[in-house]
C-alpha cells in the first residue's frame, strides 16, 4: 500500500480526502438540481422518450476523454492525482459560471458536457487516491464506505438547499453557488497528500495483473449490477409518468433509492469483516433479484421503491466491493487507467439498461420486475460459480475464502 511524502499535522490524510469528496459531490448535487426537469419532467410522456434517449447517448461522450487521456495522466503525473482533482474542480467552477450566464444559449449544452466529462475524471482521480490515504488494504471497504456515506450526506444537505435558491431565485443562482462550492473543493484537494510518482510497469505485467481473474469477474458483476440501476431507473421514472403520478410519488422513489444507497454504504464495511469483497458482490446481485421477483408479483408504486431501495443497496455495496477489489490487486502504477477504463464500461452499461425502458414503449413494469429479477439471478449465480471454481485454480489467483 503506497504511503504519502509528506506529514501532515492536523487532520488525518484520510479525513482531507473526505473533505474534498463532500465538496465535490456537493457542488455536483447543486448542478443536478439546476438541471432537473429540463429532459424528462417538464416534457409529456412522448416527448421526453426521445430527450432521454439523446440524454444516454450524450452521457457516454465524457468517457471518451476519460479513459484514454484523464487515466494516463493521473498515473502519469508527479502528485498528478491531488493535482487533476484540484483542476477538476477549477474547471467545474468555471464551467457553472459559464452556464449560469448561458442558461437559454446553446451554448450552454457544450458546457453541461464539459462538466460531466469532469465530473467523472474526478471521480476516477478519487479512486485511485484511497489507498493512498489509509494504512492497508483491509481498510479499502471501509474508506470507500466512508466516502459513499459522505457522498450521500453532502447530497442530502445541498440538494434541498439547491432546490430552495432555485424555488426561491432561479437555476442561475444554483448554478453559481456549486461555482462557489468547487472552489472550495480546489483550495481542499491541495491539502490531499502528494503521493509519490510511480512509473509505468511493464506493458505485459500490466496487462497480466488487469487481466487477473479476479478483476475481470468483478468488472463483469459490477457491469450487471450498473446495468440493472440504468433500467430501474428510466423503468420508474416512464411507469410513473405514464400512471400520472404525482411528483412526491416520483420523490418516494429517488428516496427510496437515496436511502438504499446509504444502507449499502453501512453494510458493505460490516460484510468485509466475515467475507471476501468477491463475496459482497454475489450477494449484492442475488439478494435485489428476490426482492424485483416478489415486487413483481405484488407490482404498484410501493413495489416500485422497494425494488430500487433494494437494487441500490446491492450497487453500494457491489460498488464499493469492487472499488476495494481494485485497489488491492490491480498494479499500483496503473490505477488511473485502470478506474478510467472500468468507469467507461460501466458507463456503457448503465446506458444498456436504461436504453430498454426508454426505447420501449409502453413496457409494463411487472414484466420489467420481472426481467430485472431474472437478469440478476441468473448473473448472481454465474459470478459466484465462476469464483468458486477459480479459487480451485491455481493460474487464476484469486485469495483465498475469509475462514
Amino acid at each position: 500500500m503506497s504511503q504519502s511524502r509528506e506529514a501532515l499535522p492536523g487532520q488525518s490524510p484520510f479525513a482531507r480526502l473526505a473533505v474534498t469528496h463532500a465538496l465535490a459531490v456537493g457542488a455536483d448535487t447543486l448542478v443536478a438540481v439546476a438541471l432537473a426537469g429540463s429532459i424528462f419532467f417538464s416534457a409529456t410522456l412522448a416527448a421526453a422518450r426521445p430527450k432521454v434517449l439523446l440524454y444516454l447517448g450524450i452521457t457516454m461522450v465524457p468517457f471518451a476523454v476519460v479513459a484514454p487521456v484523464m487515466g494516463p495522466a493521473l498515473d502519469r503525473t508527479k502528485g498528478g492525482r491531488r493535482f487533476m482533482v484540484a483542476l477538476f474542480a477549477l474547471g467545474r467552477a468555471v464551467l457553472c459560471l459559464f452556464m449560469a450566464n448561458h442558461l437559454n444559449s446553446l451554448l450552454f449544452y457544450p458546457a453541461a458536457f464539459g462538466t460531466l466529462a469532469l465530473s467523472k475524471g474526478y471521480l476516477v482521480a478519487k479512486s485511485a487516491l484511497v489507498p493512498a490515504v489509509v494504512p492497508d488494504e483491509t481498510g479499502l471497504v471501509e474508506a470507500n464506505s466512508r466516502l459513499a456515506l459522505i457522498a450521500v450526506l453532502a447530497g442530502v444537505v445541498l440538494g434541498p438547499l439547491g432546490a430552495g435558491v432555485q424555488t426561491l431565485l432561479d437555476a442561475r443562482w444554483v448554478l453559481r453557488m456549486a461555482a462557489l462550492v468547487n472552489l472550495a473543493s480546489v483550495v481542499a484537494a491541495f491539502r490531499i497528500p502528494r503521493a509519490a510518482r510511480t512509473a509505468p510497469p511493464a506493458q505485459e505485467q500490466e496487462q497480466a495483473e488487469l487481466h487477473a481473474a479476479s478483476i475481470r469477474l468483478a468488472a463483469t458483476a459490477m457491469a450487471v449490477l450498473r446495468a440493472a440501476v440504468g433500467f430501474l431507473t428510466f423503468l420508474a421514472a416512464f411507469d410513473l409518468k405514464r400512471t400520472h403520478a404525482r411528483p412526491w410519488q416520483f420523490g418516494l422513489v429517488i428516496g427510496a433509492g437515496a436511502l438504499g444507497g446509504f444502507l449499502g454504504a453501512i453494510i458493505a464495511p460490516r460484510l468485509r469483516r466475515v467475507v471476501k469483497e468477491e463475496t459482497i458482490l454475489a450477494g449484492s446481485l442475488l439478494a435485489p433479484a428476490v426482492v424485483a421477483l416478489f415486487g413483481a408479483r405484488a407490482f404498484g408504486n410501493t413495489a416500485i421503491g422497494v425494488v430500487a431501495c433494494a437494487v441500490s443497496v446491492g450497487a453500494a455495496c457491489g460498488r464499493l466491493a469492487f472499488d476495494s477489489l481494485v485497489q488491492r490487486d490491480a498494479p499500483e502504477a496503473a490505477r488511473g487507467r485502470t478506474f478510467a477504463r472500468f468507469e467507461t464500461r460501466f458507463q456503457l452499461a448503465w446506458v444498456g439498461g436504461a436504453v430498454i425502458p426508454a426505447a420501449i414503449p409502453g413496457l409494463p413494469g411487472r414484466l420489467g420486475f420481472l426481467l430485472l429479477a431474472v437478469g440478476l439471478a441468473f448473473f448472481g449465480l454465474s459470478y459466484f460459480g465462476t469464483v468458486r471454481a477459480a479459487r480451485t485454480a491455481p493460474e487464476l489467483h484469486l485469495p483465498p475464502p475469509t475462514p
